[in-house]
């Protein structure tokens, strides 16, 4: 068993495909964060326990390649769908703001020597 000493923020790498962090304590308690792939089961036990009673994450079952489609089918049509209420809309400003052109403000200038323009 490896006994390791670890400051907020620091890190061990297991393999190539998992990190774990510490990110600090309080108290009987630690803080530790698994970076890990979704396919690697991750259990949660004490040490006195042994194997009774673990809890923790376990990686989730993989959908079929079918359900992957649909599922890609409606993120598309979602994204279609919001791009094209976003040109409508921008259409919709554009078509506004063509019935009434920005102007400039006109400048009418004074007659003396302190001559200031006045915006009207």
């Amino acid at each position: 068993m490896l006994k390791l000493t670890l400051k907020p923020g620091e890190y061990i790498d297991i393999g190539e495909n998992v990190r774990v962090i510490f990110s600090g304590g309080s108290a009987n308690n630690i803080h530790l964060l698994i970076d890990a792939p979704k396919e690697l089961a991750i259990a949660r036990s004490n040490a006195g326990e042994g194997e009774k009673k673990k809890s923790g994450y376990y990686g989730e079952k993989k959908i079929s390649a079918k359900a992957q489609r649909e599922i890609v089918g409606i993120i598309m049509k979602e994204k279609k769908k919001q791009q094209n209420e976003a040109d409508k809309e921008e259409q919709n400003l554009n078509e506004a703001s063509h019935g009434q052109p920005h102007k400039a403000p006109r400048r009418y200038y004074t007659a003396g020597a302190a001559s200031k323009a006045v915006e009207k």
